[in-house]
């Protein structure tokens, strides 16, 4: 498979935007803008057109992780509480925790809150500490995932996580049936489940294999995809791998050695992966080809096999920052532009 890296895919450009922070895309057509402290929500199209009008905006906490929630406001993590703000950054609820874990100074949580698309609920990690041994250090169990009503921060559900987490990501399908949870602990590397919510609570019905996170849900299909990323702990974990699910199934339907698109895997890095519609993803890293120099480059990959079809060509340099938007258009970052693509 390794001359798909030599097959060049063409790409249209269909604008460009100036950008000092960092831009995500949440559901419902919208951006989540982060410049420093302060997070705002705006519509794609307007934003992308120029206009810069959000439809909520707050300023955060050094440290703090947040997430959009449907309605414009925002859900946060903090170093001992999880807060559901409205669109102008006034508080609807608040629930505190014990301190978090890590090396960090302040403390502060290893992963922000995710909102249901739907408006239901919230889900949220909190540390899980253990009584103080005989020198008075306490010590952690396993992290707890909630399950959280979004109106008023009851607990539905609480289960714990195979991991005290290092870095942990919480992120809903668009249609909000299903919750993907990765946590990523030292020497382990991540792990990741999925999970139906209801007000009875969570009910996992599937998982990725050893090491990986998920990468993302491949839109308008029950697919979804993780991703192992070759992190050099040990002699075993010197590779990068793809696994495709369907939702509900015991094992991957395919699997894909990303080094396989490698002349140089020594030297080759893969950084994100990306669902780009429900016939494509794209994967970021750094590619040394068969001639020429180490630089970054995109893979396209089908979505439903993933079978490499080549790499894509841009008019202009990329990094591996990508902003994918579900419809087949995604952003590139350079030098404080974004810039909107779209494929031939």
């Amino acid at each position: 498979m390794r001359e798909t890296g030599d097959v060049r895919i063409g790409v249209v450009a269909l604008g460009t935007v100036e950008e000092p922070g960092t831009v995500r895309a949440v559901f419902g057509g919208r951006l989540y803008v982060r410049t420093g402290n302060r997070a705002e929500v705006h519509d794609r199209e307007p934003y992308l057109a120029g206009v810069r009008e959000p439809v909520g905006s707050c300023e955060l906490p050094p440290g703090a992780r947040a997430e959009p929630a449907p309605d414009g406001g925002f859900v946060v993590a903090e170093s001992e509480r999880v807060r559901a703000l409205a669109d102008d950054g006034t508080v609807r609820w608040e629930r505190g925790h014990d301190t978090w874990h890590g090396g960090h100074r302040p403390p502060r949580a290893p992963g922000a809150p995710a909102a249901d698309p739907r408006g239901r609920f919230v889900a949220a990690a909190v540390p899980t500490p253990l009584p103080a041994d005989e020198v008075a250090r306490r010590g952690y169990g396993r992290d707890r995932l909630l399950l959280l009503d979004a109106a008023t921060g009851d607990v539905l559900d609480e289960q714990p996580v195979a991991a005290v987490s290092g870095a942990l990501a919480l992120e809903w399908r668009e249609d909000g049936g299903l919750l993907g949870a990765s946590f990523r602990t030292a020497w382990y590397g991540w792990a990741s489940h999925w999970a139906e919510a209801s007000r009875r609570g969570l009910r996992t019905v599937g998982g990725g294999p050893d090491r990986h996170g998920l990468a993302g849900f491949v839109p308008r299909t029950s697919r979804l995809v993780t991703f192992r990323r070759a992190e050099h702990m040990s002699l075993d974990d010197d590779r990068y791998e793809l696994a495709l699910h369907e939702a509900a199934a015991p094992r991957p339907t395919a699997v894909l050695d990303l080094n396989d698109l490698s002349w140089d895997p020594e030297n080759d890095d893969f950084e994100q992966v990306h669902p780009l519609d429900e016939a494509h993803l794209l994967v970021t890293g750094d590619h040394v080809p068969r001639h020429g120099p180490l630089g970054p480059a995109h893979w396209l990959l089908a979505a439903d096999s993933l079978r490499p079809l080549g790499r894509l060509r841009y008019p202009r340099p990329v990094g591996d920052v990508v902003t994918a938007f579900g419809d087949g258009t995604w952003l590139t970052r350079e030098d404080g532009r974004l810039h909107h693509w779209g494929l031939a």
